[in-house]
């Protein structure tokens, strides 16, 4: 069955390898199969994957290891970041088809899909990234409009004590966060401000690194308490 895919998928690498004699290849704006070159360079792919990996759920990260404890979290954390590893191999082999060096490019996961697993695959695929979207998409929503919120409710009890009745509304929240949102969407070249990923990623880094701190603060601060404890008590 693979071997026959393959025999199919090779009767179109001749349109595929032929690209770039078609013209192409001479243009120095243009990649090899008439699409706008690519100019990503190494620190915007680093900055891309930091800002992934690195990203808001690193902040539930030390909850989850503590349900987890010692042993089950690190090993859990460590077998996802092996999954993780492989599927990206697996979507980096499957960039070009059918073949991986010549074969025409796959600019989306739809199109690896499509490309090499076929057009019901590719149907089931696009409708799970759609659900997930959505789901996704709703539960930032959420969380940003709650975090407006504490943000609000801090500044509120900062002035007027902790007794203060600080109110916010979520919904209001919700509805500011979806418009910035679909203000931003309309930006036609919004994937290309590349320096938004760096400073996503250093945004990523930074409260990582305050995480880590606090954690260490409290853990220190909590022995540094035992310790003045026994003193005493001794």
């Amino acid at each position: 069955m693979v071997m026959g895919r393959q025999e199919k998928g090779a009767a179109t690498a001749p349109a595929a390898f032929n690209l770039a004699e078609a013209g192409f290849g001479d243009r120095p704006d243009l990649d090899d199969d008439g699409r706008e070159k690519r100019t990503g360079t190494l620190v915007t792919a680093s900055a891309h994957i930091i800002t992934a990996v690195i990203g808001s759920g690193v902040l539930s990260l030390a909850w989850a290891i503590a349900q987890l404890g010692w042993v089950i979290g690190p090993t859990v954390l460590v077998a996802f970041s092996v999954i993780t590893w492989f599927c990206s191999s697996l979507l980096a082999d499957c960039y070009r088809s059918p073949d991986p060096v010549h074969g025409k490019r796959n600019y989306t996961y739809g199109q690896a899909v499509r490309a090499n697993l076929g057009v019901a695959k590719y149907r089931l695929c696009s409708l799970a990234q759609y659900v997930n979207l959505v789901g996704v998409t709703v539960g930032y929503t959420i969380t940003t409009a709650i975090s407006m919120g504490a943000i609000r409710r801090s500044n509120c009890f900062h002035r007027n004590g902790h007794d203060a009745a600080c109110l916010a509304s979520d919904t209001t929240n919700m509805i500011i966060f979806a418009g910035i949102q679909i203000l931003l969407s309309q930006l036609p070249n919004f994937h290309k401000i590349w320096w938004l990923s760096i400073v996503a990623a250093v945004m990523s880094l930074a409260y990582s690194t305050i995480g880590l701190g606090l954690s260490i603060a409290k853990i220190a601060g909590k022995y540094i308490y035992q310790l003045i404890f026994m003193a005493k008590k001794s």
